[in-house]
């Protein structure tokens, strides 16, 4: 039986995951065994955050509107205003909502007013 060789795969493989860790410091560049440890963390890290993201973006968006809403004096809370646009099926979403309430709260203002008329 011959003799197989995999140094290149091997090399190919340890290659690829020193790329993915150029930008590391220190060790976890350089040394195989780190770069990999480094490498799945970063990974995991990735996965997790891009949950939390989504979650932390959310929060923004309501504290935002909630800040606007209280500064008006139209309603008392964020709550009554999302409860009264699902009522009256005004689908827009909190992040629209929240843009809507930075650029212009005149609108938002207009857009609270049309839903106690209605």
């Amino acid at each position: 039986m011959t003799r197989i060789k995999r140094g290149s795969i091997a090399r190919r493989r340890r290659k690829k995951m020193c790329f993915f860790a150029s930008s590391f410091r220190g060790a976890h560049s350089r040394l195989t065994r780190t770069i990999t440890q480094q490498g799945i963390r970063a990974l995991v890290s990735a996965d997790r955050d891009r949950d939390r993201q989504k979650r932390d973006f959310r929060r923004l968006w309501i504290t935002r509107l909630n800040a606007v809403i209280r500064e008006m004096g139209i309603y008392y809370n964020y709550s009554k205003l999302i409860r009264d646009l699902y009522n009256n099926q005004l689908l827009l979403n909190r992040k629209i909502l929240s843009q809507i309430a930075i650029s212009n709260s005149k609108c938002l203002y207009m857009i609270s007013n049309g839903i106690l008329q209605i």
